[in-house]
């Protein structure tokens, strides 16, 4: 299905496969979208178009001869009748979007959780773990399991794991918010992925992840069910190794084991070292690659660096990209000398330097105006004010949680840091809440700002969906972020004690903020005419 950006409205437009006008995304209109999802295509026997077929005609063959039925008999008529008139179709018909779908009347009162005027489906029997008894202990326990071979017609529905697994998996939606549509799917995957389960066997990642993806069924809230059953492993690669191999790949043997040892022991840490965020292990080892990989065609191991490769490789290198590289390369040496892996630190002695900041501007009233405007539901506007008046971080954005909104006391906590709630962050908070308890009133989710994927799971938002709005923008979050710090450091005066008591800044980020500001003020006092 085609992408188109956001904030982009498709046109009206035909439907590819009934030919229905109409406003809908893509190339079909949702009732042959699903149409298409179970039957295969072909060449159809009434207009020869290459469509998917049910009973040898296409969806628009079968909407011509329910409306000829329909004429004859003068009320909508079964499925028997019109196959019976598939054969006599000589026309078609052109309608729009939603015209074949059968009104039903309104009833008085709609039931909760169920379709209009259908009682709601009881809930499952209360069920435990199947008493395993005597059975016969396995051969072969490490042969993967081909689930794709299933079908879900072949599904054991009397098994007593899925009994079992379906009364967990209602008490997790019921606690989760789970909608009819995941409670159904995830039904559907876990009769799958329990059809000839016994006693001690294990479900692993690997093996039911793609038969899952390809029916379309929820992996994540299947495996969520397995999980509270304790029977699913999670052998899946993570994604950090992935990421490692890919960095490393070109190396030397010899310094290629070497930089993975580093690269570990700064995430995990070591006897005489903290482990690093992730975010930092990246910048660090893609800072050193390009070194590496330039020594990786004269050298087998890092012992072999001399002072003078260092000092010829950051020749190359200036303003920034010499701090942060040559930054990297001491860490990395560094640990090397440690472990006794190098008989002589290459970089010692070799000054990093000060870096030298650039004076930071403040944002001109059109870029804020056009992220404003950009800023068009209740969840951006609430991100928008959080990084421009209370100067949040993308990162403690997504980590707010309901406990910490005190709408009472006028209190917001950011970070572990209490800050006072003005009336416009108040307003955008409350009509936030609103949104939030009209569109999922069933779920669990803690964090304050959650999105149709963390509605049924008790994760936070990523980093990517709460900056997507701004993305594109002159004034992103970021820079609404820098920029309400600076106004603060001109209004208040530079001073870094006042920026550190407010943003809870560290003493290097203030000084920077409160030098950028005394600049600023200087350069206005030597501009300005009236002085």
């Amino acid at each position: 299905m085609a992408r188109f950006p956001k904030g982009y409205v498709k046109p009206t437009d035909s439907c590819d496969g009934c030919l229905a006008w109409g406003i809908f995304s893509g190339r079909l209109c949702p009732t042959c979208y699903m149409f298409g999802r179970g039957h295969d295509s072909a060449a159809c026997t009434g207009c020869r178009r290459v469509q998917p077929l049910k009973w040898n005609y296409c969806r628009l063959c079968w909407c011509q001869a329910r409306l000829s039925a329909k004429a004859v008999v003068g009320q909508p008529a079964d499925e028997k009748d019109v196959r019976d008139r598939l054969a006599a179709v000589r026309h078609h018909q052109l309608f729009f979007v939603g015209m074949h779908y059968r009104r039903r009347p309104t009833p008085a009162a709609r039931t909760r959780g169920g379709r209009r005027g259908a009682p709601r489906k009881p809930p499952p029997a209360p069920a435990w773990r199947p008493d395993p008894g005597w059975r016969q202990l396995p051969l072969f326990t490490q042969i993967p399991r081909d689930y794709s071979r299933l079908a879900l017609a072949d599904a054991d529905l009397a098994s007593p794991w899925l009994g079992w697994a379906k009364y967990l998996a209602h008490r997790l939606a019921e606690t989760r918010g789970w909608g009819r549509n995941i409670r159904f799917a995830v039904n559907r995957g876990l009769a799958l992925v329990l059809t000839g389960y016994v006693e001690g066997d294990v479900i692993r990642h690997t093996e039911v992840f793609a038969p899952l993806r390809a029916l379309d069924l929820p992996v994540g809230h299947t495996v969520t069910v397995l999980e509270e059953m304790g029977i699913f492993e999670d052998d899946s690669e993570p994604s950090f190794e992935r990421w490692i191999a890919e960095r490393l790949e070109g190396l030397a043997p010899g310094i290629r084991s070497e930089a993975e040892r580093w690269t570990r022991v700064l995430r995990d840490g070591g006897p005489r070292s903290l482990p690093r965020r992730e975010g930092t292990v990246w910048l660090y080892l893609n800072r050193v690659r390009p070194a590496l990989l330039e020594w990786s065609n004269p050298y087998d191991h890092l012992r072999e660096v001399t002072r003078d490769d260092v000092l010829t490789y950051i020749k190359t290198l200036h303003s920034h990209q010499r701090h942060d590289q040559l930054v990297a390369l001491r860490s990395l040496f560094t640990w090397a000398k440690r472990n006794g892996l190098i008989f002589r630190n290459p970089t010692s002695r070799i000054k990093v330097g000060q870096y030298e900041y650039a004076v930071l501007q403040p944002l001109v009233p059109g870029q804020v105006d056009r992220s404003v405007a950009a800023a068009t539901t209740p969840a951006t506007r609430l991100i928008l004010a959080l990084a421009a008046v209370h100067a949040a971080r993308v990162a403690q954005i997504a980590n707010l949680m309901l406990d910490d909104v005190d709408l009472g006391n006028l209190r917001l906590t950011i970070a572990g840091r209490v800050r006072p709630l003005d009336g416009l962050t108040r307003k955008l908070l409350l009509d936030w809440l609103e949104h939030r308890r009209r569109r999922w009133p069933n779920t669990a989710n803690l964090h304050l700002l959650i999105n149709n994927q963390t509605a049924t799971k008790t994760s936070r938002a990523s980093n990517h969906w709460i900056s997507a709005a701004m993305r594109g923008q002159d004034a992103t979050l970021e820079r609404l972020r820098v920029d309400r710090q600076l106004e603060e450091a001109l209004t208040h005066g530079p001073d870094p004690l006042h920026l550190a008591e407010v943003f809870g800044l560290d003493e290097k980020t203030a000084m920077r903020y409160a030098d950028s500001a005394r600049a600023l003020l200087e350069q206005a006092a030597e501009t300005d005419p009236a002085s």
